[in-house]
Protein backbone atom coordinates (compact mmCIF):
# COMPACT_ATOMS: atom_id res chain seq x y z
CA UNK A 1 0.00 0.00 0.00
CA UNK A 2 2.97 2.68 0.94
CA UNK A 3 4.94 1.66 -1.69
CA UNK A 4 2.03 1.83 -4.15
CA UNK A 5 0.82 5.35 -2.78
CA UNK A 6 4.32 6.65 -3.28
CA UNK A 7 5.01 5.63 -7.01
CA UNK A 8 1.40 6.90 -8.02
CA UNK A 9 1.92 10.44 -6.08
CA UNK A 10 5.27 10.46 -8.19
CA UNK A 11 3.71 9.96 -11.34
CA UNK A 12 0.49 12.33 -10.44
CA UNK A 13 2.67 14.88 -9.23
CA UNK A 14 5.20 14.60 -12.40
CA UNK A 15 2.61 14.85 -14.99
CA UNK A 16 1.84 18.48 -16.90
CA UNK A 17 -2.07 19.28 -16.20
CA UNK A 18 -2.69 22.69 -15.23
CA UNK A 19 -6.82 24.27 -15.18
CA UNK A 20 -8.15 23.89 -18.34
CA UNK A 21 -5.28 20.88 -19.84
CA UNK A 22 -5.53 18.23 -17.20
CA UNK A 23 -5.40 15.83 -20.06
CA UNK A 24 -2.07 13.64 -18.63
CA UNK A 25 -3.97 13.05 -14.94
CA UNK A 26 -7.06 12.23 -16.70
CA UNK A 27 -5.04 9.51 -18.49
CA UNK A 28 -3.75 8.51 -15.18
CA UNK A 29 -7.10 8.42 -13.86
CA UNK A 30 -8.11 6.65 -16.59
CA UNK A 31 -5.40 3.91 -16.84
CA UNK A 32 -5.47 3.22 -12.83
CA UNK A 33 -9.35 3.07 -12.71
CA UNK A 34 -10.22 1.84 -16.11
CA UNK A 35 -11.15 -1.86 -15.19
CA UNK A 36 -13.08 -1.04 -11.86
CA UNK A 37 -16.44 0.23 -13.31
CA UNK A 38 -17.79 2.49 -16.21
CA UNK A 39 -15.94 5.46 -17.11
CA UNK A 40 -17.30 8.43 -18.08
CA UNK A 41 -16.63 12.14 -18.78
CA UNK A 42 -19.11 15.63 -18.66
CA UNK A 43 -18.50 18.34 -21.69
CA UNK A 44 -16.00 20.22 -19.80
CA UNK A 45 -13.59 17.55 -18.58
CA UNK A 46 -14.24 15.81 -15.39
CA UNK A 47 -13.66 12.24 -15.48
CA UNK A 48 -15.41 9.70 -13.69
CA UNK A 49 -15.72 5.77 -12.63
CA UNK A 50 -19.07 4.53 -11.81
CA UNK A 51 -18.84 0.95 -9.51
CA UNK A 52 -21.60 -0.85 -7.11
CA UNK A 53 -25.18 -1.49 -7.64
CA UNK A 54 -28.11 0.03 -5.92
CA UNK A 55 -28.12 2.41 -2.90
CA UNK A 56 -27.06 6.21 -2.72
CA UNK A 57 -24.78 7.70 -5.03
CA UNK A 58 -21.34 8.51 -2.75
CA UNK A 59 -19.01 10.74 -4.82
CA UNK A 60 -15.61 10.19 -4.16
CA UNK A 61 -13.20 13.18 -6.05
CA UNK A 62 -10.15 15.14 -6.29
CA UNK A 63 -9.08 18.06 -8.21
CA UNK A 64 -6.89 17.65 -11.46
CA UNK A 65 -5.45 20.25 -12.10
CA UNK A 66 -2.54 22.17 -10.57
CA UNK A 67 -1.74 25.98 -10.23
CA UNK A 68 0.35 27.02 -13.31
CA UNK A 69 0.62 29.36 -16.48
CA UNK A 70 -0.60 30.53 -20.28
CA UNK A 71 1.55 31.78 -22.79
CA UNK A 72 0.35 35.44 -23.48
CA UNK A 73 2.62 36.93 -25.90
CA UNK A 74 6.04 35.96 -27.55
CA UNK A 75 8.40 39.35 -27.69
CA UNK A 76 10.36 40.21 -31.13
CA UNK A 77 13.63 38.62 -29.22
CA UNK A 78 11.97 34.94 -28.15
CA UNK A 79 10.92 35.60 -24.73
CA UNK A 80 7.75 34.28 -23.45
CA UNK A 81 4.93 36.55 -21.34
CA UNK A 82 2.78 34.42 -19.13
CA UNK A 83 -0.78 34.45 -17.50
CA UNK A 84 -1.11 33.35 -14.26
CA UNK A 85 -3.79 30.22 -13.97
CA UNK A 86 -4.63 29.70 -9.66
CA UNK A 87 -3.04 32.31 -7.10
CA UNK A 88 0.61 32.34 -6.87
CA UNK A 89 2.81 34.57 -4.93
CA UNK A 90 5.31 36.25 -6.91
CA UNK A 91 8.27 35.82 -4.28
CA UNK A 92 7.85 31.88 -5.58
CA UNK A 93 8.65 32.43 -9.44
CA UNK A 94 11.86 33.93 -10.35
CA UNK A 95 14.66 31.43 -11.33
CA UNK A 96 11.98 28.70 -11.07
CA UNK A 97 11.53 26.10 -14.13
CA UNK A 98 8.70 25.71 -15.83
CA UNK A 99 7.66 23.10 -18.99
CA UNK A 100 5.78 24.11 -21.59
CA UNK A 101 3.42 21.98 -23.65
CA UNK A 102 2.87 22.64 -27.16
CA UNK A 103 0.08 21.86 -29.29
CA UNK A 104 1.66 18.70 -30.25
CA UNK A 105 2.18 17.47 -27.09
CA UNK A 106 5.92 18.20 -26.51
CA UNK A 107 7.29 20.21 -23.55
CA UNK A 108 9.53 22.86 -23.72
CA UNK A 109 11.65 23.75 -20.68
CA UNK A 110 12.53 27.38 -19.67
CA UNK A 111 13.09 29.61 -16.54
CA UNK A 112 11.75 32.20 -15.17
CA UNK A 113 13.88 35.14 -15.61
CA UNK A 114 15.63 37.26 -12.59
CA UNK A 115 17.81 40.19 -13.34
CA UNK A 116 20.93 39.59 -11.06
CA UNK A 117 21.29 41.83 -7.87
CA UNK A 118 24.45 43.53 -9.43
CA UNK A 119 21.68 45.58 -11.73
CA UNK A 120 19.15 46.46 -8.95
CA UNK A 121 18.64 49.71 -6.88
CA UNK A 122 18.55 49.17 -3.11
CA UNK A 123 14.34 49.74 -3.51
CA UNK A 124 13.77 47.31 -6.14
CA UNK A 125 15.50 44.63 -3.87
CA UNK A 126 12.51 45.03 -1.33
CA UNK A 127 9.79 45.36 -4.05
CA UNK A 128 7.79 42.20 -5.16
CA UNK A 129 7.89 41.83 -8.79
CA UNK A 130 4.59 42.24 -10.47
CA UNK A 131 3.52 39.04 -13.30
CA UNK A 132 3.07 41.19 -16.10
CA UNK A 133 7.10 42.21 -15.71
CA UNK A 134 7.79 38.52 -15.85
CA UNK A 135 9.19 36.13 -18.77
CA UNK A 136 10.42 32.85 -19.69
CA UNK A 137 13.68 31.79 -21.60
CA UNK A 138 13.32 29.13 -23.13
CA UNK A 139 16.94 29.87 -25.45
CA UNK A 140 14.90 31.51 -28.09
CA UNK A 141 16.77 34.25 -30.28
CA UNK A 142 13.55 35.26 -31.67
CA UNK A 143 9.54 35.50 -32.01
CA UNK A 144 9.76 32.98 -35.43
CA UNK A 145 12.13 31.00 -34.03
CA UNK A 146 9.82 29.97 -30.63
CA UNK A 147 6.62 29.45 -32.64
CA UNK A 148 8.27 27.23 -35.75
CA UNK A 149 11.24 25.88 -34.23
CA UNK A 150 10.26 25.11 -30.92
CA UNK A 151 6.42 25.17 -32.21
CA UNK A 152 4.75 27.30 -28.96
CA UNK A 153 1.57 29.52 -29.32
CA UNK A 154 -0.05 31.87 -27.55
CA UNK A 155 -2.26 29.88 -25.18
CA UNK A 156 0.13 27.04 -24.77
CA UNK A 157 -0.09 25.44 -21.06
CA UNK A 158 2.77 26.10 -18.62
CA UNK A 159 3.15 24.09 -15.71
CA UNK A 160 6.28 24.52 -12.51
CA UNK A 161 8.91 21.74 -13.12
CA UNK A 162 10.11 20.11 -10.18
CA UNK A 163 11.82 16.03 -9.49
CA UNK A 164 9.34 14.06 -7.25
CA UNK A 165 11.78 13.77 -3.72
CA UNK A 166 11.54 11.80 -0.46
CA UNK A 167 13.17 13.76 2.17
CA UNK A 168 15.10 12.57 5.70
CA UNK A 169 13.89 9.22 6.64
CA UNK A 170 11.66 8.91 3.38
CA UNK A 171 8.18 9.47 5.28
CA UNK A 172 8.63 13.09 4.25
CA UNK A 173 7.92 13.43 -0.05
CA UNK A 174 9.08 16.88 -2.10
CA UNK A 175 7.04 17.63 -5.38
CA UNK A 176 4.88 20.45 -7.14
CA UNK A 177 1.07 19.81 -7.45
CA UNK A 178 0.47 18.07 -4.34
CA UNK A 179 -2.38 20.02 -4.26
CA UNK A 180 -4.00 18.17 -5.64
CA UNK A 181 -2.13 15.18 -6.49
CA UNK A 182 -2.58 13.79 -3.18
CA UNK A 183 -6.13 14.07 -3.56
CA UNK A 184 -6.39 12.57 -7.10
CA UNK A 185 -4.17 9.39 -5.71
CA UNK A 186 -6.80 9.16 -2.63
CA UNK A 187 -9.34 9.11 -4.97
CA UNK A 188 -7.34 6.41 -7.46
CA UNK A 189 -6.47 4.28 -4.45
CA UNK A 190 -9.89 4.57 -2.31
CA UNK A 191 -11.45 3.39 -6.27
CA UNK A 192 -9.19 0.15 -6.25
CA UNK A 193 -9.82 -0.94 -2.29
CA UNK A 194 -13.80 -0.28 -2.76
CA UNK A 195 -14.51 -1.28 -6.34
CA UNK A 196 -12.66 -5.16 -4.84
CA UNK A 197 -14.85 -5.00 -1.61
CA UNK A 198 -18.47 -5.12 -0.70
CA UNK A 199 -19.94 -1.40 -0.44
CA UNK A 200 -24.06 -0.51 0.27
CA UNK A 201 -23.94 2.25 -2.16
CA UNK A 202 -23.39 3.28 -5.87
CA UNK A 203 -19.56 4.24 -5.53
CA UNK A 204 -18.67 6.93 -8.51
CA UNK A 205 -15.04 7.93 -8.06
CA UNK A 206 -13.69 11.17 -10.09
CA UNK A 207 -11.38 13.88 -10.97
CA UNK A 208 -12.80 17.27 -11.15
CA UNK A 209 -11.09 20.12 -13.42
CA UNK A 210 -10.39 24.01 -12.99
CA UNK A 211 -10.79 23.65 -10.01
CA UNK A 212 -7.62 26.25 -9.06
CA UNK A 213 -9.68 28.96 -11.40
CA UNK A 214 -12.71 29.01 -9.95
CA UNK A 215 -13.78 25.47 -8.83
CA UNK A 216 -16.02 25.43 -12.08
CA UNK A 217 -15.47 21.93 -13.11
CA UNK A 218 -17.45 20.65 -9.73
CA UNK A 219 -20.44 23.06 -10.67
CA UNK A 220 -20.90 21.00 -14.22
CA UNK A 221 -19.59 17.64 -12.07
CA UNK A 222 -22.60 18.09 -9.80
CA UNK A 223 -25.24 18.37 -12.22
CA UNK A 224 -23.73 15.92 -14.14
CA UNK A 225 -23.00 12.94 -11.77
CA UNK A 226 -25.97 14.26 -9.25
CA UNK A 227 -24.95 12.42 -6.10
CA UNK A 228 -25.99 12.26 -2.94
CA UNK A 229 -23.52 12.44 -0.97
CA UNK A 230 -19.65 13.78 -1.44
CA UNK A 231 -16.40 13.20 0.05
CA UNK A 232 -13.55 15.82 -1.48
CA UNK A 233 -10.13 14.76 -1.30
CA UNK A 234 -7.76 17.59 -1.42
CA UNK A 235 -3.95 18.79 -0.45
CA UNK A 236 -4.71 21.95 1.72
CA UNK A 237 -1.68 23.97 3.11
CA UNK A 238 0.08 22.88 5.87
CA UNK A 239 0.20 25.38 9.23
CA UNK A 240 3.40 23.79 11.30
CA UNK A 241 6.49 26.06 9.99
CA UNK A 242 7.99 28.87 11.48
CA UNK A 243 5.35 31.79 11.76
CA UNK A 244 2.67 29.41 12.60
CA UNK A 245 1.65 28.73 16.51
CA UNK A 246 2.71 25.30 16.70
CA UNK A 247 0.31 24.55 19.74
CA UNK A 248 -2.72 25.70 17.45
CA UNK A 249 -2.01 24.18 14.20
CA UNK A 250 -4.62 22.49 12.32
CA UNK A 251 -2.58 21.34 9.68
CA UNK A 252 0.38 19.54 10.82
CA UNK A 253 2.77 17.30 9.09
CA UNK A 254 2.48 13.43 10.47
CA UNK A 255 -0.63 14.65 12.32
CA UNK A 256 -3.12 12.57 10.07
CA UNK A 257 -5.84 12.73 7.86
CA UNK A 258 -7.40 16.37 7.81
CA UNK A 259 -10.92 17.00 8.24
CA UNK A 260 -12.25 20.18 7.39
CA UNK A 261 -15.64 21.51 8.65
CA UNK A 262 -15.77 25.31 7.79
CA UNK A 263 -13.54 27.48 5.34
CA UNK A 264 -14.91 30.70 3.63
CA UNK A 265 -16.71 28.79 0.88
CA UNK A 266 -18.61 25.60 2.36
CA UNK A 267 -19.98 24.74 5.94
CA UNK A 268 -19.29 21.00 6.39
CA UNK A 269 -22.46 19.58 7.13
CA UNK A 270 -22.46 18.57 10.76
CA UNK A 271 -23.64 14.66 10.52
CA UNK A 272 -21.57 13.95 7.83
CA UNK A 273 -18.69 15.62 9.74
CA UNK A 274 -19.55 13.97 12.92
CA UNK A 275 -19.63 10.67 11.25
CA UNK A 276 -16.41 11.17 9.87
CA UNK A 277 -14.86 12.00 12.66
CA UNK A 278 -16.43 9.29 14.92
CA UNK A 279 -15.35 6.95 11.97
CA UNK A 280 -11.89 7.92 12.38
CA UNK A 281 -11.96 7.44 16.26
CA UNK A 282 -13.38 3.87 15.94
CA UNK A 283 -11.20 2.73 13.30
CA UNK A 284 -8.18 4.11 15.12
CA UNK A 285 -7.04 6.47 11.65
CA UNK A 286 -4.83 9.10 12.72
CA UNK A 287 -6.54 12.89 12.24
CA UNK A 288 -6.88 16.30 12.68
CA UNK A 289 -9.89 18.60 12.78
CA UNK A 290 -10.00 21.71 10.95
CA UNK A 291 -11.83 25.18 10.24
CA UNK A 292 -10.13 27.62 8.24
CA UNK A 293 -10.03 31.50 8.11
CA UNK A 294 -9.53 31.26 4.17
CA UNK A 295 -9.34 28.92 1.39
CA UNK A 296 -11.94 26.78 -0.49
CA UNK A 297 -12.20 23.78 -1.96
CA UNK A 298 -14.74 22.16 -4.74
CA UNK A 299 -16.93 21.29 -1.63
CA UNK A 300 -17.76 24.82 -2.23
CA UNK A 301 -19.53 24.05 -5.22
CA UNK A 302 -20.92 20.80 -4.72
CA UNK A 303 -22.12 22.09 -1.68
CA UNK A 304 -24.99 23.71 -3.55
CA UNK A 305 -25.29 21.58 -6.40
CA UNK A 306 -28.88 20.23 -6.96
CA UNK A 307 -31.29 20.76 -4.33
CA UNK A 308 -27.98 20.81 -1.61
CA UNK A 309 -25.42 17.81 -1.62
CA UNK A 310 -23.95 17.21 2.10
CA UNK A 311 -20.27 17.05 1.61
CA UNK A 312 -16.75 16.93 3.37
CA UNK A 313 -13.28 17.55 3.17
CA UNK A 314 -10.50 15.59 3.32
CA UNK A 315 -6.77 16.55 3.35
CA UNK A 316 -3.72 15.22 3.56
CA UNK A 317 -1.36 18.57 5.13
CA UNK A 318 0.93 20.24 2.65
CA UNK A 319 3.52 22.49 3.12
CA UNK A 320 4.36 25.23 0.32
CA UNK A 321 1.31 24.65 -1.60
CA UNK A 322 0.88 26.84 -4.65
CA UNK A 323 4.44 26.49 -5.59
CA UNK A 324 7.12 23.97 -7.29
CA UNK A 325 8.27 22.37 -3.86
CA UNK A 326 5.31 21.28 -1.64
CA UNK A 327 6.22 18.68 1.55
CA UNK A 328 3.75 16.14 2.56
CA UNK A 329 3.96 13.36 4.84
CA UNK A 330 2.85 10.21 3.52
CA UNK A 331 1.31 9.16 6.56
CA UNK A 332 -1.15 11.45 6.51
CA UNK A 333 -1.89 10.44 3.19
CA UNK A 334 -2.54 6.83 3.44
CA UNK A 335 -4.52 8.16 6.85
CA UNK A 336 -6.38 9.95 4.13
CA UNK A 337 -6.92 6.58 2.11
CA UNK A 338 -8.05 4.83 4.90
CA UNK A 339 -10.78 7.15 6.41
CA UNK A 340 -12.34 7.52 2.62
CA UNK A 341 -12.56 4.17 2.75
CA UNK A 342 -14.13 3.56 6.34
CA UNK A 343 -16.45 6.35 5.94
CA UNK A 344 -17.57 5.21 2.15
CA UNK A 345 -18.64 1.68 4.00
CA UNK A 346 -20.69 3.67 6.32
CA UNK A 347 -22.60 5.82 4.15
CA UNK A 348 -25.78 3.64 3.30
CA UNK A 349 -29.01 4.54 2.12
CA UNK A 350 -30.40 5.22 6.00
CA UNK A 351 -27.36 7.46 6.87
CA UNK A 352 -27.19 9.18 4.17
CA UNK A 353 -30.99 10.10 4.21
CA UNK A 354 -30.42 10.75 7.88
CA UNK A 355 -27.74 13.62 6.40
CA UNK A 356 -30.59 15.50 5.24
CA UNK A 357 -33.04 14.68 6.68
CA UNK A 358 -34.81 18.08 8.92
CA UNK A 359 -38.06 17.49 9.19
Amino acid sequence: MREKAISLLKELTEAHSVPGHEDEVRAIFVDELGECGDLSTDRNGSVFCETGGAGPRVLIAGHMDEVGFMVQNITADGFIQFVTLGGWWEHTLLSQRVEIRTREGEKVIGVIGSKPPHFLPEASRKQVMGIDQMFIDIGAGSRREVTEVFGIALGDPIAPLSAFTPLGRGDLLMAKAFDNRAGMAGAIQAGQILSASGHPNRLIFGGTVQEEVGCRGAKTSANFIQPDVTIVLEGPPADDTPGFMKSDSQGSLGGGVQIRLFDPTAITNPRLARLAIETAEAENIPHQVTVRRSGGTDAGSFHIGGTGIPSIVLGVPARYIHSHNAIIDVNDHLAMVALTVALAKRLDEATVEGLANYL
